[in-house]
């Protein structure tokens, strides 16, 4: 069984305690309003974030993620994980600290809402991993990274979910995995 450093750790906890990067613009909307469970009950109870939930288990960051936050947290549904090539998802579950930094590359400190993406059109907010989103309103749609966000302010008791259709990956994992 592999473990986290306790540096990757500190480090991470760490960046959960900074602000949000992305700010409300007094034309955002406001925030949805809290529901009943954690990030992780939340995600669970959608359905259509099961890979995901087991990635966060395997990777050791359910504990995380059901504290108190606000977390923003851009999750890739099944289908996104369905996308990448045979194995991947495999061969991530048996390497927790490579796992860890592609789940930590989809979350933000604090609690970023449709409207603040829609408004910070062009921001680089950092995630908890430490490295910066690219965040594009187009058509009407907002990218992060590329990926289309199909499902927004999806609230938890500690900040929000927005669903988005494939897996990001930061760059140290697109150079191991030969991208």
């Amino acid at each position: 069984m592999q473990t986290i450093s306790l540096h990757t750790v500190a480090t991470v906890m760490a960046l959960l305690t900074l602000p949000a990067v992305v700010s409300c613009s007094a034309d955002a909307t406001s925030p949805p309003p809290a529901a009943a469970g954690n990030i992780v009950q939340t995600a669970t109870e959608a359905g259509n974030f099961t890979t995901l939930v087991t990635a966060l288990e395997a990777a050791g960051l359910t504990e995380t993620l059901q504290g108190p936050g606000p977390f923003t947290v851009f999750a890739p549904t099944d289908a996104a994980f369905a996308k990448l090539p045979a194995g991947t998802v495999e061969a991530l579950l048996g390497d927790r600290e490579q796992l860890a930094s592609i789940l930590t590359y989809h979350v933000i400190a604090g609690s970023v809402t449709a409207g603040d993406l829609v408004a910070s059109n062009g921001a680089t907010p950092t995630t908890v991993n430490g490295q910066p989103l690219d965040i594009v309103v187009r058509d009407g749609a907002v990218y992060v990274n590329g990926a289309q966000v199909v499902a927004a302010d999806v609230a938890a008791s500690n900040g929000v979910i927005h669903a988005i259709d494939t897996v990001l990956l930061p760059k140290a994992a697109d150079a191991s995995s030969g991208r």
